[in-house]
């Protein structure tokens, strides 16, 4: 009987393990496979201007369009103009020419619409001058 124990404990464990995995995996997907990119902004749009959007006076909260941006880099080992988008305000303050250091997340390859582009870029970094932004 404790040998038959021994063996299901083990495989449900086993299982257990797997699944951890496959969860992380799943929700990780982004973190795991970000790119970091240095280059030359090639682009910066804020894609909603603010007074586009129409809301009641009684409500408080702010869409997250409002701070919606497209965003291109240029990266300076590969030259691809890698773009995705963010609805950070950071991204607000940049200039095209200007160099950037930015974390760009995939969306995972189960989301078949959105597969093999980016999202939520996150700025690093920013610089006048790529030499300076490639030495850190």
């Amino acid at each position: 009987m404790t040998i038959l124990l021994k063996i299901i404990l083990r495989r449900f464990f086993i299982v257990l393990l797997i699944a951890g995995i496959g969860v992380f995996f799943y929700f990780g997907y982004s973190y795991i496979f970000s790119r970091v990119i240095t280059g030359e902004i090639t682009g910066a749009k804020h894609l909603l201007e603010s007074n586009a959007i129409i809301t009641s006076p009684n409500v408080r909260a702010q869409s997250p369009q409002i701070f919606s941006f497209a965003i291109a880099i240029r990266d300076h080992k590969t030259g691809e103009i890698v773009t995705g988008s963010s609805e950070d305000r950071q991204w607000a303050a940049v200039k095209e020419g200007q160099c950037a250091r930015a974390e760009f997340f995939p969306y995972p390859p189960w989301e078949l619409s959105k597969a093999g582009t980016y999202f939520g870029a996150r700025l690093l970094g920013l610089y006048d001058n790529c030499e300076i932004a490639l030495k850190k």
